[in-house]
Formats: C-alpha cells, structure tokens, sequence
C-alpha cells in the first residue's frame, strides 16, 4: 500500500450556500444519514494522510462540533474570500507536507478509493497539480477541461468563457485536487482577486502553473456520481438517493430481501442480519442493529435501537432507542420509547406503547396499554387499557409487576406500586397499594343492579315526548 503520510488533506467548508436557501451552512445539510462535510471527513481516514484539516467559515462552530471529534483540525477562514484564499489561511495548518489534497466539503459521495487514484497519479507523474476530473453526458454548469495530449491538462475553461468549438467538451472540473505544496505556494502568490466578486480562486492558481510550465495532470473519476456537489435542494435530494441506493445494494448483497428497495430508507451505519426482510417503506435509523431472520414490515421506522434474531416487527410501528431480544413480536401500530427492553419471545401487541420499561420472557401485553418505567416479570399477561400512573405532575415514579401475574383489563396501576408473583389485579381496577404475591388486587365500585328501571326510564321518556308532539301538530 502506498504511505501517504507526506500528505495533508484539506477540506473546504467555509461557504454559505446561498442557493440552498437556508439558514445552515450548506455543508451542514444531511445526505445518507449524515450532514455533507462529515462524509467527507469519513471518507479521508481510510487514506491514511498526515493529517486531515477542515477550512471553516460561516458557522463555523456547528461545523466543528461535527467534524473535531473525528480527528481533524480546523482552520478559520473569515472572511471567506475564495478557494485560493481558504488554501493560504491554511498554509501553517498544512505545514512541511509534501502534498495537498484538496475537496469541497458539499461533495460527500467521493470515495478514499478516488482519493487514492488522485495522490497516486499525481506522485507518479512528479505533477505540480492533478485535476480529479469527471466525463459527463450533461456537463453545462461546469468548468471544461481542455487536454494537451494524454493525461496532461492545457487549461481549466469556465463555463462562460466556453467558445462554440470548447463547448462540446464534457470533461469537468471537479474542484478536487492534489498539489505539491512547493509548486502551489508560489503560485498562489502570484494570484490577484481580479475578477467581479474580489476573491482569489484555486483555478487561476493551475492556470499560473500551467504558463509557467509546470507539470498539470488529469485524474478521471471512475464514476461520475462522486463529483457531485449540493448547491440546491435537487441536487441534495440526488445525491442522498445515490447514498441510499448504495446502502441498500450493499445489505442486499449481503443476503437481505428488500421488497420495493426504492421505498426502504436505511441510514448508514445500520447493520441487518442475513435473511432477515425489510418491507416496503420501513426507515432504519442512526445506528440501529438488526439480526438474523427478523422482518421488519411496512410504514415501521426503527431508530438507534437493537433487534435480537427472529424478531417481527408489524406494520406502522415506531421503536427508538430501545432493545428487543430474540422471538420478540411487536405491534402493528406498536411504540417503544427510549430504554425499553423486551426480552426473548414477548409479544407487545396493537396500539401498546412502552417507555423506560422492561418486559419479561414470555410477557404479552397485546392491546390498547401504556407501560411507562415498569419492571415487568415472565409469563405475565397485561389486560387491555392497562396503564401505570407513573407520572404524579412533578416526578416520574415506578411500576413493578412479578412473574406469572395476571392485570385485568382497564387497571390503572399508580406509581409507586408492586404487584407480587402470580398476583390477579381484577378488571377495572385502580390499584394504588401493592398487591402481595398470589393475592387478588380489587379497587373498584361495587355494581349495584336495579330491576325494571330501564323500562320504566323508557315509559317516562314516551309520556313527556307524545305531549311535545301534539302540540307542534297543532301551531
């Protein structure tokens, strides 16, 4: 493997993005699951370089708060006046690297692989700059690259200065670069903000390389998609369905059936288990872990969470940051909040929410239930529209429930309270005391039947209705 420690990597993600039309930074804007500049940032670890540095600038603290936990250094850039600029407040970040590589911070989907081409090509060719350039059917809104003869490049041609016989060309500009910091340090010196907007670019840098006869090379990206940069909202949309597509083909390789692949959203460092099914429009979320065998069926969003094996998941059901052992069945139309944990082979059924709870082996509550911080044992049976008071207007207190205990239907269970092994709380029942092992729990009012009184109700009702009739008839 080739050593590049000798080279520093250099990431720019000062601008604003005005074309997005945002109040964030354009390289805060999240595509695959992750704001742009941190898949960069990503992708230039596996490179192995001496350091990476991400160019800051507007919002700069939202940027490092992103990318500084990932290793990199971050250099300020205020104001932000052009590319070339951003490479000269960087010049001490860079120090005594033999190499630079630069990339725009709102370009995520390159690849270390491209990355590597580019330093390899340039180190081979002895270059003062190598351009990663891309061919494109459509190449309009780009600059053009004119070629001198194999792999050397004559000059960088904007797009409005294209003549007739240049605007046929269709290789791009990808704004990606690697450079011999003693070939661009001069260079850039030579650069005058002559153009409308005053700033200094990086292309005229090439261009003063180019008159002084240095080496220029061109490095064409395998594929084209790695090139492309988020100036709007289409152009995030595109390139968050190229990441999405990605990761489905690379779960679907791995062995799992993705019915409908375009409606499945899977964020990138999800992992599923083989044989396992995602049915159409499931979202697995944040760092979600998923076993062997499950099926997740459709409309269910899975966030931050662990699925043991041979786990169900039915239709329209929100779990998040929660665990669910193996031969666990959840829903349909089923939520798990943050901490909840259901172990092996409980069934957590329709319109049942948990928060803060664990459910034990073999445990069902299967309708119309809410389970907030409750500590429930094995082989017990919740009722439905069973709910823990956890909650008394200041702070939240727990339920805890034994093993094979039997809740009524439509108990409300008022925190703090304990109900022992093999206990019955009877249906309809508001238990506020704890109720001892293999006890009966009974909080309700007594029924009291009245004999003939709905007859009697009725005869009344038809005594002062026929009266009101008569004397409408007679107006």
């Amino acid at each position: 493997m080739p050593n590049n420690k000798d080279v520093a990597i250099l990431i720019l993600a000062a601008g604003k993005g005005t074309r997005l039309k945002s109040h964030l930074a354009k390289v805060l804007h999240a595509a695959g699951g992750r704001p742009l500049v941190e898949h960069v940032v990503r992708v230039c670890v596996g490179v192995g370089a001496k350091k990476t540095i991400v160019v800051a600038g507007h919002q700069a603290e939202k940027v490092e708060a992103v990318v500084e936990p990932l290793g990199v250094e971050i250099v300020l850039q205020q104001p932000q006046n052009g590319t070339g600029h951003a490479l000269l407040v960087s010049k001490r970040a860079v120090g005594n690297a033999k190499y630079v590589v630069v990339l725009p911070g709102d370009a995520p989907l390159i690849r270390t692989e491209t990355i590597k081409a580019l330093i390899q090509k340039h180190k081979n060719g002895q270059a003062a700059a190598t351009l990663l350039t891309a061919v494109l059917e459509d190449p309009s809104g780009y600059g053009r690259i004119l070629r001198k003869g194999g792999d050397a490049v004559q000059a960088i041609i904007e797009e409005s200065q294209l003549t007739p016989e240049t605007r046929e060309l269709n290789e791009i500009n990808a704004s990606m670069y690697c450079f011999t910091t003693t070939k661009l340090w001069p260079a850039l010196a030579r650069v005058r903000p002559d153009n409308k907007h005053r700033e200094i670019y990086l292309t005229d840098a090439v261009a003063v390389m180019n008159a002084a006869g240095e080496t220029v090379l061109a490095e064409v990206a395998q594929d084209s998609r790695e090139m492309l940069g988020c100036n709007t909202r289409a152009d995030l949309a595109g390139v968050d369905q190229t990441f999405r597509d990605w990761k489905r083909e690379a779960l679907m390789r791995d062995g799992v059936t993705i019915q409908l692949p375009q409606t499945v959203l899977v964020d990138p460092d999800v992992t599923v288990g083989e044989d396992s099914v995602l049915e159409p429009c499931v979202q697995l979320l944040g760092k979600t872990k998923i076993g062997a065998r499950c099926v997740v069926k459709t409309g269910s969003v899975v966030h931050e969470s662990i699925l043991g094996d041979e786990v169900t998941v039915e239709p329209h059901c929100v779990i998040s940051q929660s665990r669910l052992e193996s031969d666990v069945v959840v829903g349909p139309f089923a939520r798990m909040r943050m901490e909840t944990h259901l172990k092996s082979g409980s069934r957590i059924g329709n319109f049942v929410e948990l928060k803060k709870s664990v459910v034990g082996e073999g445990t069902k509550a299967m309708h119309l239930t809410y389970l907030g911080d409750a500590k429930i044992g094995s082989k017990t049976n919740i009722g439905a529209g069973t709910i823990t008071c956890n909650y008394d207007g200041f702070h939240k207190h727990p339920t805890t429930i034994g093993n094979k205990v039997f809740i009524g239907s439509d108990s409300a269970l008022v925190a703090p309270v304990k109900v022992g092994d093999g206990a019955y709380v009877a249906a309809g029942s508001t238990i506020t005391d704890n109720v001892p092992a293999d006890g009966l729990g009974i909080a309700r009012g007594r029924q009291v039947n009245k004999p003939g009184w709905a007859s009697k109700k009725r005869r009344e009702l038809t005594a002062t209705e026929k009266p009101a009739k008569r004397n409408k008839k007679r107006r």
